[in-house]
């Protein structure tokens, strides 16, 4: 649920914690003074699912909103327009939306009126009519700068265009809804892989990558904001370029290094890249630049050649290795994040057991794993030896188990060192406690740093230097030991 908050202050330890309190958005002027709206009101709730892209899709929808003059509501039960950006990725995030759906619809007060938008009104939109036929206005995942019609709509209606994805381009207003230190830009949308579990081609159609120019200019406005980590976004970052006529990952190295021209001190975090486009010279580029996180999302999914050839993927379980060891060596202290698919079609026990001792025997930081998900319309769908339920969720906890030692082995060689952090707040459970990332962790995926001494804290979203004490979980404990 998105809500804009003002700059929090710490406090002294032993005063309780602040509340956080919504800031309010003035309604710009017009010629003829304060705009009018539809009998109703003016107040939004935003409620955004699914991934970073679908939050900046979001962050513009409010961006449009608010500019025309309307407000925030900081609850949903008081808002006159409930505004869903939904997930239609994986049949459980579909769940998750009509769920959604189904609350915003029971909770809003008399009059209120609720606006579905996202990936699931783009390719399930008649789930969603048949589940809630009381949804005021659909708004498709490609029509974003739409979402001023649907609220100022008298009447239910939808609009779904072709247009399968958004990316903002010119004076296009975003609200940025993240802490102010940091924000997500998205530079291309749509996918031209065709991976064989994957229907993101089908959702979001092609590759459409944000012109450099764009990318650059929304990049000096965030950073004018006081953003001071920037998180690059979109399905394959090394795909940028490739449908404006550059090869291989030659577009991704331009961008980057374009981006890196600017001055300041920054942190420029990638996500996702696949193994098959991280080479030597990208590498060196992040070995270079101390501004670029040494920080990789990395999809694998398998290590087994046989079920990588039947995922469509365009690597083998020798070239991950080669890849993994080559950051190790040249980049010591990169973190990889990757996800893994336990109970493809086909996959047998030994091919299971290979995986994991893969993850013992080249440890990753993090790891998502998934089970696989039948997608209707995907090629995996068609596959024959589809794995039982149980087997597969047997698979994912006993994955899961092994990597929570993993972690823990790779927490332990992080004690005693002392790590750039950016302290963010307090922590939720105790106001004795605050909570910072260090270039490893990336914000809402990744563990956190529980600091238990931060007296030398004088502004959140600013970085300090932390020594690490201990360790709990997947979070890393530390104190604040100075500025940075």
């Amino acid at each position: 649920m998105l809500k804009i908050f003002k700059e929090e202050k710490p406090q002294p330890q032993e005063q309780a914690r602040p509340q956080e309190q919504p800031s309010r958005c003035s309604e710009p002027e017009t010629e003829r003074g304060r705009p009018q709206f539809e009998v109703g009101g003016n107040k939004l709730f935003f409620i955004s699912l699914g991934c970073p892209r679908n939050r900046v899709d979001t962050e513009v929808m409010l961006g449009i909103l608010l500019q025309s003059g309307y407000e925030v509501s900081e609850e949903l039960e008081t808002a006159d327009f409930i505004i869903i950006n939904t997930c239609g990725f994986l049949e459980a995030s579909r769940d998750e939306s009509l769920e959604t759906v189904g609350e915003a619809l029971e909770l809003r007060k008399p009059g209120g009126k609720v606006i579905v938008t996202g990936c699931m009104v783009q390719t399930h939109s008649m789930a969603i009519k048949e589940a809630h036929p009381e949804v005021d206005f659909l708004l498709g995942s490609g029509d974003v700068e739409g979402i001023l019609r649907a609220v100022k709509s008298a009447t239910p209606g939808e609009e779904i265009t072709r247009a399968r994805s958004y990316l903002e381009a010119g004076e296009v207003p975003r609200v940025v809804s993240t802490p102010k230190h940091y924000a997500y830009l998205k530079i291309a949308e749509g996918c031209r892989k065709r991976c064989a579990y994957c229907i993101i081609p089908d959702i979001k159609g092609p590759l459409k990558s944000k012109p450099v120019e764009q990318v650059l200019k929304e990049f000096r406005a965030l950073r004018s904001q006081g953003v001071k980590e920037i998180i690059l976004i979109a399905q394959d970052l090394g795909d940028w370029g490739k449908d404006l006529g550059f090869r291989k990952t030659e577009g991704l190295l331009h961008l980057l290094k374009e981006i890196l021209n600017e001055d300041g001190d920054f942190w420029l975090r990638l996500l996702y890249l696949y193994p098959d486009e991280i080479n030597d010279e990208l590498i060196e580029l992040i070995r270079s630049d101390a501004r670029i996180c040494p920080y990789l999302d990395m999809p694998i999914q398998h290590v087994n050649d046989t079920l990588l050839k039947s995922m469509r993927r365009a690597t083998c379980k020798e070239d991950i290795i080669r890849t993994i060891t080559n950051l190790r060596e040249k980049i010591p202290d990169i973190v990889i994040r990757t996800s893994l698919i336990v109970g493809f079609p086909g996959e047998t026990k030994a091919q299971y057991e290979e995986l994991v001792q893969f993850v013992q025997d080249y440890p990753l930081d993090n790891v998502g794993i998934f089970t696989f998900s039948p997608e209707p319309g995907s090629h995996a769908v068609t596959l024959p030896d589809q794995i039982a339920d149980n087997v597969k969720g047997k698979r994912q906890r006993h994955l899961a188990k092994v990597q929570q030692t993993v972690v823990e082995q790779r927490l332990e060689t992080m004690l005693g060192q002392t790590l750039s952090v950016i302290v963010e707040g307090y922590h939720p459970e105790s106001n004795l406690l605050m909570r910072g990332r260090h270039r490893g962790q990336c914000p809402d995926i990744d563990g956190e740093i529980n600091i238990h001494d931060g007296r030398l804290v004088t502004a959140f979203g600013e970085r300090y230097l932390v020594e690490i004490t201990d360790w709990s979980g997947y979070d890393l404990v530390g104190r604040v030991i100075d500025s940075h």
